[in-house]
């Protein structure tokens, strides 16, 4: 029964997240005004993208080949939690910050909501229910901030030969880098603390299962 679940959830994942990174990048570049080149970069320079193709290439891993050196990796649950991590940081900035401030029509709609509602709740519930947390340890939030790291400071260099950000929170034209940096650093401390809050959740589930025993 369970191994069933996690073949369809895995398989969903899978399937919804290519389906909606594809598009959103069909979309991008149906309606863009720059180069192509330029174009991909900017797609790329989304956090939500790179979140979301991190899933899907985690859901694909596990549902076809998770005995291989990919579904291995992807199996792992410090992989998996820092995986939640960032998709529950695209879920929560767009809908805390970016929803208001536009209003997606057709095709762009479904796509929104997908990479920014459906598959962060669909990863958040497949951590919740397969992930063996157990083992998770402080110490292992100070790697996940590798990437958010690296993507702040790759969309600020970006942007300074570009003049395009990604987010309105970080750019630099409108906000300058004082405020800018700030909401930067602000961001990255919400990954940090709520990777904290995932490591004590599973400390906390460990000590509910060794009670139940």
């Amino acid at each position: 029964m369970k191994s069933a679940a996690i073949r369809i959830m895995t398989f969903a994942g899978a399937a919804l997240g290519w389906f909606a990174v594809i598009a959103q990048f069909y979309l991008l570049m149906k309606n863009s005004t720059v180069s192509v080149p330029e174009t991909v970069f900017r797609f790329f320079g989304y956090f939500t993208i790179d979140s979301n193709i991190l899933v899907a290439l985690g859901f694909t891993f596990l549902f076809l080949q998770k005995n291989s050196r990919p579904g291995r990796f992807f199996s792992k649950a410090t992989t998996l939690t820092a995986t939640t991590v960032y998709i529950t940081i695209v879920g929560i900035v767009y809908h805390v910050i970016l929803r208001s401030t536009w209003n997606p029509q057709g095709l762009q709609k479904l796509v929104d909501e997908l990479l920014h509602s459906l598959i962060p709740v669909l990863f958040i519930l497949y951590w919740v229910f397969f992930v063996p947390v157990e083992n998770l340890e402080w110490k292992h939030a100070f790697p996940w901030m590798i990437f958010p790291v690296i993507y702040m400071a790759y969309g600020l260099v970006h942007g300074a030969i570009t003049k395009f950000y990604p987010y309105p929170f970080v750019n630099v034209n409108e906000l300058g880098y004082k405020k800018a940096l700030l909401n930067a650093g602000g961001i990255l401390l919400v990954i940090f603390f709520l990777s904290l809050a995932l490591i004590g959740a599973g400390k906390i589930m460990k000590r509910f299962e060794k009670r139940m025993v």
